[in-house]
C-alpha cells in the first residue's frame, strides 16, 4: 500500500495534482529583478580589482573606479539585451534575452579592461624615434638657430 501512494504523491507534486495546472505562481526570467542585477555588479567588481586572470593580465581596476565602471557596464548589457527581451513571453524568449544580457556583460568588461590597459601603455610609453625628430626638426623651423 505505500507502494502505491509514493508514485501519487509525486505525480501530484509534480504536476501539480490531478492534472489541474497551478495558476498561483508565475515564474519569470526576464528581467532579472534589482537584486540580481546588483549581485551582477559587485561580481563585476570583484573581478575588476580582485587577484584574477583578467587583472593579471590587463592590470586591477582600483576600487574607487571599479564600481561605476562596473554600474555602466551592467546598464550598458542591461539595456541591449532589454532591446530583444522585451516582450519576453515565454521563459525560453526569457532565457535568451538573459543569455544575451550575459554575454554582453562579459563582452563590455573585456572591452573595459583592454581599453583601460592600452591607454595605460600608451600614456606610459616614450615617444618613438619617429615623432622626436618630427619635433626638433619642427622647433629648428620655428626658431632659427643664430649664425656663427
Amino acid at each position: 500500500m505505500a507502494t502505491e501512494e509514493l508514485p501519487s504523491a509525486a505525480a501530484a507534486a509534480a504536476g501539480g495534482g490531478g492534472g489541474e495546472e497551478s495558476t498561483g505562481f508565475s515564474f519569470s526570467i526576464w528581467p532579472p529583478t534589482q537584486r540580481t542585477r546588483d549581485a551582477v555588479v559587485r561580481r563585476l567588481v570583484d573581478t575588476l580589482g580582485g587577484d584574477t586572470i583578467l587583472c593579471k593580465r590587463y592590470g586591477a581596476v582600483p576600487a574607487a573606479d571599479a564600481e561605476p565602471a562596473a554600474r555602466a557596464i551592467e546598464a550598458e548589457a542591461f539595456d541591449a539585451a532589454a532591446v530583444s527581451g522585451a516582450a519576453a513571453a515565454s521563459v525560453e524568449e526569457g532565457i535568451e534575452a538573459l543569455q544575451l544580457y550575459s554575454k554582453e556583460v562579459s563582452r563590455r568588461l573585456l572591452d573595459f579592461v583592454k581599453s583601460r590597459s592600452a591607454a595605460a601603455k600608451a600614456a606610459a610609453a616614450p615617444p618613438s624615434e619617429g615623432e622626436a625628430p618630427a619635433a626638433a626638426s619642427e622647433g629648428e623651423a620655428v626658431e632659427p638657430q643664430p649664425a656663427e
